[in-house]
């Protein structure tokens, strides 16, 4: 399985970004994916991701709406569209997926054993 991320880039805040991810290797049926972000100098935090079983979206409460994570199936592409971006959101994008990621450990990187590249987004103020 490859997970492969794109979309980042700069952009002033208030602006919009959306970050792709193309999953290869398997379908997203029974299999997690998600986004986290690691800024500098900091840990790798939970951003958004779907459930294993495609029920539920999940997203840091920090996002506060700005943020939606959305799937085309046909592509095998995972998207994340970012709107009203401020500076705090710079950071390195990575997708992330699981097939043995259950509901409680959606939020948690650990939980994800399949990891592309991460896409830099830089927001100037």
């Amino acid at each position: 399985v490859q997970l492969q991320a794109s979309g980042g880039g700069l952009v002033q805040a208030g602006g919009s970004l959306r970050l792709s991810c193309v999953v290869s290797g398997r379908t997203f049926t029974n299999y997690a994916v998600g986004w986290f972000r690691q800024a500098p100098g900091k840990e790798r935090e939970f951003v958004s991701a779907r459930s294993r079983s495609g029920g539920t979206t999940y997203y840091a409460d920090s996002l506060e709406g700005r943020f939606t994570m959305f799937i085309d199936n046909a592509k095998k592409t995972v998207y994340l569209q970012m709107n009203s971006l401020k500076p705090e959101d710079t950071a390195v994008y990575y997708c992330a997926g699981g097939q043995g990621v259950i509901t409680s450990s959606t939020r948690f990187p650990e939980a994800y054993n399949n990891w592309g590249r991460g896409t830099l987004v830089t927001v100037s103020s």
